[in-house]
């Protein structure tokens, strides 16, 4: 093969390249998502897990997701955990805490939970991708299982990989895994959420908390215990409502 021949099938394969990572960049950006200095894809405004706790009054009149409930629709509480698949903290909180909360009080009546999927990594996006693809009535399973497997598809070399093998296991096969993974408009709506979660809300990390009741609304964000939760539901919020019930009613 002569050198300028050499030469031409190089610059073809260059260019090739090139339209590859700029097609790629693009993809990426309209999910959310930059390829940073280290050639790391991320997310485009970044978020992380966090472990301080902050409460802090937020807007009463902001819509907010309502697609992944567990409870009674008239509870008088309604807590939002925004909260990213790839996050520790977040596992923690849905593994150990949150059962005793929906056996106390969700159960009961007295207070309804929605799951507001906040990926804060490209693996996280994938997971939530793959949570939306499953039956509807098994996404509160499946989240059980993506936070207790947490560390084996969020150091595997192939996420994506093993993910999949999870969603199978959950009747979703390998062709629809693919066109959840690619899906624009459920990755949209999630990357929406979490964007109104950052500049609306004040969300910055996972996991965070709304607890909306009577009209009132509080931003926790941070690692929360169940004696903490405890202490907020039983040490006022049930008596807020119920005076001001009392007080409609006179």
């Amino acid at each position: 093969m002569k050198f300028e021949d050499i030469i031409k099938n190089l610059s073809s394969v260059v260019a090739l390249i090139v339209v590859y990572l700029i097609s790629a960049g693009m993809y990426l950006s309209a999910k959310g998502f930059i390829i940073d200095g280290n050639g790391q894809i991320v997310l485009a405004q970044s978020a992380y897990a966090q472990d301080s706790v902050m409460p802090r009054g937020i807007p009463s009149d902001l819509i907010l997701p309502e697609e992944h409930v567990l409870g009674k629709a008239n509870a008088p509480v309604t807590i939002y955990e925004y909260s990213s698949f790839g996050c520790s903290h977040c596992a923690d909180f849905h593994l150990n805490t949150l059962p005793s909360i929906i056996q106390k009080y969700v159960e009961s009546g007295e207070v309804r939970v929605v799951f507001v999927p906040f990926p804060i990594d490209k693996a996280s996006m994938d997971a939530a991708l793959l949570a939306e693809c499953v039956a509807p009535e098994q996404y509160f399973a499946f989240a059980e299982v993506l936070f207790k497997k947490q560390r084996d598809w969020s150091f595997a070399h192939n996420p994506q990989k093993v993910l999949k093998q999870y969603a199978a296991l959950s009747g979703v096969g390998a062709e629809q895994a693919d066109k959840c993974l690619h899906n624009d408009d459920t990755a949209q709506k999630i990357l929406e959420n979490r964007q109104n979660g950052m500049t609306q809300l004040g969300i910055q990390g996972t996991p965070s908390f709304i607890v909306s009741f009577d009209g009132k609304r509080e931003l926790i964000s941070g690692t929360v215990s169940e004696d903490y939760l405890e202490d907020l539901l039983t040490g006022g919020i049930f008596d807020d409502v119920e005076d001001d019930s009392a007080q409609k009613k006179s």
